[in-house]
């Protein structure tokens, strides 16, 4: 079973996602009694008319996630027009500690993914307080930052952005860090395809993609995230092992500990089973340093007592 924490526009736009791929049953979980409910009838009337057999139900009673093989959250205060997502951290730590409490009780054998801003420092607090093995919490950043980098690309070549492989290390937030020497169409990268001028547009464009989402229409994205945490569930709950860029717990690679960023990562039924160290050079190690520092600061405003 898949249990979604927070019934708001990412989990149940991730739930939609995960019940078009029929990857298990889902249950939609939030503190709010009524809206986990009717989104899970929904989305199981629109299971209904196309003929997909999924069971999708709601609750409030977090015991109801017992024996779930993955633990979706997405809870939190969301992104306002004009704010950051770093702007977060205060209003979001205390909520994680809540919910790694509950699933520590109710889901002790789970995979974790989270959502929740700002992501790197939340997942970093999810996984102190969970004291569990690295591999089992997963933050979702990369697969939407990357996502959007293969778009912007995409544009200017005048090819699919499923012949791009984008990578973007570090923060999820504006101080993330694209990388387009590494990021390729056909293997040639995309700093011999693109002119200086192009590659910073499309590297600014990445970066300010979700407060250009939220801008336009007063709410943060919600169909980019729902769709990687999709694939991303996919590759846990099938044991795909495909590359993706997650947030995870460094200890040791790229020479950085004790912190979670962004980084390529192989997914399989244990989570992340391996985390690749790209050949970064001089300059790169430098902006995805300066990013992890970013991270750092983040992860430092969270309340003491909270990281135990």
């Amino acid at each position: 079973m898949i249990t979604i924490i927070g019934s708001g526009k990412v989990g149940t736009s991730a739930a939609l996602f995960m019940a078009l791929k029929k990857l298990d049953d889902i249950l939609l979980l939030d503190i709010r009694e009524g809206v986990p409910q009717g989104e899970a009838l929904d989305l199981s009337h629109a299971m209904s008319i196309l003929g997909i057999n999924v069971n999708i139900t709601g609750s409030t009673n977090f015991e109801d996630m017992k024996g779930s093989d993955l633990v979706v959250v997405t809870a939190g205060f969301p992104r306002k027009p004009g704010m950051t997502r770093e702007e977060l951290v205060g209003k979001n730590a205390g909520v994680i500690v809540d919910i790694a409490e509950k699933i520590k009780k109710y889901a002790p054998d789970a995979i974790v993914m989270l959502t929740t801003n700002p992501l790197d420092a939340m997942a970093y607090l999810m996984y102190k307080r969970l004291g569990w093995d690295r591999s089992r919490v997963i933050g979702f950043s990369g697969v939407l930052d990357s996502g959007r980098l293969a778009y912007y690309a995409s544009r200017k070549l005048g090819v699919s952005p499923a012949s791009i492989v984008p990578i973007v290390l570090g923060m999820h937030g504006k101080q993330m860090f694209p990388v387009p020497r590494l990021s390729t169409v056909g293997g040639a990268p995309l700093t011999m395809m693109l002119s200086k001028e192009e590659i910073d547009k499309v590297v600014e464009e990445t970066i300010k993609a979700g407060a250009t989402i939220t801008n336009l229409r007063g709410y943060s994205s919600n169909f980019g995230p729902g769709s990687g945490l999709a694939v991303m569930a996919e590759s846990v709950l099938k044991d795909q092992k495909s590359m993706f860029l997650a947030s995870v717990y460094l200890d040791g690679e790229y020479g950085i500990s004790d912190v979670f960023a962004g980084v390529p990562v192989i997914l399989g039924r244990n989570g992340v089973e391996r985390i690749i160290e790209l050949p970064l050079n001089d300059e790169e190690k430098a902006g995805f340093l300066e990013s992890v520092e970013a991270i750092r600061a983040n992860i430092a405003q969270i309340p003491k007592e909270y990281l135990g």
